[in-house]
């Protein structure tokens, strides 16, 4: 089969001066298949990427773009909507409020719709830009990074196999120190924390904790969530003071089909005292499992231990050193490429495609759910 290069597909990335856009989606994703001679699809034939930067300052895309050897970049939305093919790619790695607009007018120029989450700002809205897609013909994709995760590779592989029996729950802890501003640099950006500009902790992490559980162990059917803002005032890129308004940690109960009971804690506001900073912990009737970012560690029921509590005698159980490492059995290519390439595929081939702007209204519902359960104090149905 010819492995020859057989057309070209512009990609319009809008958002690429972030940290996000650039680094993982237009480095570490467009700009790699590029690199590796375009997508090879299952014919044998390879289709090139061509993308066009999109974003409001004018300079840093000109820099990017001189960076990379790029020739097309814009300020203008509509103006590269208009001018490029129908079929054709839009993606989007904007802040939140700044999304949905951008992705009605994408749907209604006939692109096909690769984006970041949350989808929208409310589940609404979510919904909506999901209908006026299926109405417009096109095909959509929405990320779901943690998926690609090496160590919740490992945990499907679990999963999959049966190794847990019946699963009973997860606890999950997700998060970091983020420093305020003033003595140590924010190694977030300060719209994270004002809730206009769409900031919050639950809008961003339950829209990843809804495809993980709904992928791992089944869709969400109800939450229980507290969030809170535990720290009122940081500083921004300038140093300047602002009161934060968005939430910075959450604790939530989900209930997932089947049964399983789901514990996340998600907190900018926590120093990790943990081997990665996102661990999941699976307990099943035959055996338990330890996920993080890389690493899988199990506990077979036949090799699990009879701790005794006696707070009067010290602990001489090493309970770390009683679990066992999942081996890789595979190599672990960048999450955020290897997804593209799939909706690339999609796209190219019509090859099936789970995560579309569906499941993204999945996980704003889910979000907006966890932040009225927490405003009225209670348990929300999905």
């Amino acid at each position: 089969m010819s492995t020859q290069v057989s057309r070209a597909l512009t990609v319009l990335m809008n958002g690429v001066t972030g940290r996000m856009g650039y680094r993982q989606h237009l480095v570490r994703s467009v700009l790699a298949i590029r690199e590796q001679g375009g997508l090879l699809l299952a014919d044998g034939s390879r289709v090139q990427l061509e993308p066009v930067l999109i974003g409001r300052d004018a300079r840093k895309l000109r820099e990017i773009a001189d960076r990379h050897g790029l020739a097309q970049c814009t300020t203008d939305l509509d103006e590269a909507l208009a001018s490029s093919p129908a079929g054709c790619i839009y993606f989007d790695a904007q802040v939140t409020p700044a999304r949905e607009a951008a992705l009605k007018a994408a749907v209604a120029s006939g692109k096909h719709i690769y984006t970041e989450k949350p989808t929208a700002s409310t589940a609404e809205g979510a919904r909506t830009l999901a209908r006026l897609a299926r109405e417009a013909g096109v095909k959509t994709g929405v990320v779901h990074d943690k998926l690609f995760l090496p160590g919740l590779v490992k945990l499907k592989r679990l999963v999959d196999a049966g190794f847990f029996g019946r699963i009973l729950s997860l606890r999950g802890e997700f998060g970091y120190w983020v420093f305020e501003g003033d003595w140590q640099r924010a190694q977030r950006p300060s719209w994270n924390y004002r809730a206009a500009d769409g900031g919050g902790i639950v809008s961003d992490m339950f829209c990843h904790w809804s495809y993980v559980l709904e992928h791992l162990f089944g869709p969400v059917r109800a939450v229980t969530a507290r969030a809170v803002t535990h720290i009122p005032r940081r500083w921004d890129e300038q140093g300047r003071a602002y009161d934060a308004t968005a939430d910075d940690a959450a604790y939530a109960i989900f209930e997932l089909g089947g049964g399983v009971i789901a514990q996340m804690n998600s907190s900018w506001c926590v120093r990790v005292h943990r081997d990665e900073l996102l661990e999941l912990q699976v307990d099943g009737t035959e055996g338990s499992a330890i996920a993080g970012l890389r690493n899988c560690r199990v506990q077979h029921r036949t090799m699990t231990p009879m701790p005794v509590w006696n707070p009067d005698m010290p602990v001489r159980e090493r309970f770390r050193e009683q679990w066992q490492e999942v081996p890789d059995n595979q190599e672990f290519d960048n999450g955020f490429k290897v997804q593209w390439e799939q909706f690339l595929r999609h796209v190219l081939s019509d090859e099936p495609y789970t995560f579309d702007l569906t499941s993204g209204a999945r996980g704003v519902a889910l979000a907006e759910a966890a932040l009225r359960s927490s405003a009225e104090g209670r348990r929300i149905e999905l």
